[in-house]
């Protein structure tokens, strides 16, 4: 980390991060198995195409989207991925005295609504890649409450991984240990006490936009594709 950084921060900006998060990785494991890197957010794509890289893996992407309070439009308390998956917070649910009726209903609103959007958006409709009997690595750019990261991985184990890694640069101290209960491993540099934003850990933070992340996408679809004519080929 550079000396003159702000105190508060741990990353100067998404290179950075990217190549702290690349270190704790096991990366000879990964290249020498079966390995699918997926980002389980925009953000979270930046990372995923960085790790994919370094262990020379497939990369994809999944799409969610957060189901919010109805008495508070700024407070995620499930999520739906595009496998149709549901992660409730039950907490908040039960504090807010929410029917999860509602949880429910919302949740198909959402995945009809926007995340079928999404899937043309980013995939223009193209299935994602088959994860039966593989190592899959959940990447995103922080993990705040868990809500995305845990949907992430009810729909890969859904989908017959093998073995299911998460890596973050960044995330919350109870949600890590958490995660290590429901996952093969969790690889993260920066273990925060009370996390507060993932703006506040960065001396320069700054986010892809569409046509980044399409291209991003498009790339590794094409990489994809070469792999499978030379296997069809031998």
């Amino acid at each position: 980390m550079s000396k003159d950084l702000n105190p508060n921060t741990y990353f100067e900006d998404s290179e950075d991060a990217s190549r702290q998060l690349i270190d704790t990785l096991p990366l000879e494991l990964l290249r020498d198995n079966e390995t699918v890197v997926i980002g389980v957010s925009e953000g979270g794509v930046y990372y995923a195409d960085k790790i994919a890289a370094a262990c020379d893996a497939q990369m994809d992407i999944l799409l969610t989207e957060a189901i919010m309070a109805p008495n508070n439009d700024e407070v995620a308390i499930a999520m739906i991925s595009e496998t149709e998956e549901v992660v409730m917070h039950k907490a908040l649910i039960d504090a807010f005295e929410i029917n999860e009726d509602y949880v429910y209903s919302e949740a198909q609103r959402k995945y009809e609504d926007e995340i079928l959007a999404y899937v043309y958006k980013y995939r223009k409709g193209k299935e994602s890649l088959p994860l039966e009997g593989k190592y899959v690595v959940l990447a995103d750019e922080c993990i705040e409450t868990g809500l995305t990261m845990m949907v992430a991985l009810k729909s890969v184990i859904a989908r017959g991984a093998k073995n299911i890694y998460i890596a973050t640069p960044i995330l919350d101290q109870t949600v890590y240990q958490n995660l290590l209960t429901v996952c093969d491993g969790v690889f993260c540099p920066h273990k925060i006490q009370d996390y507060i934003s993932i703006e506040y850990y960065y001396q320069n933070f700054d986010t892809l936009d569409f046509d980044e992340i399409c291209a991003i996408v498009d790339a590794h679809e094409l990489k994809s594709k070469m792999i499978e004519t030379v296997e069809t080929v031998e």
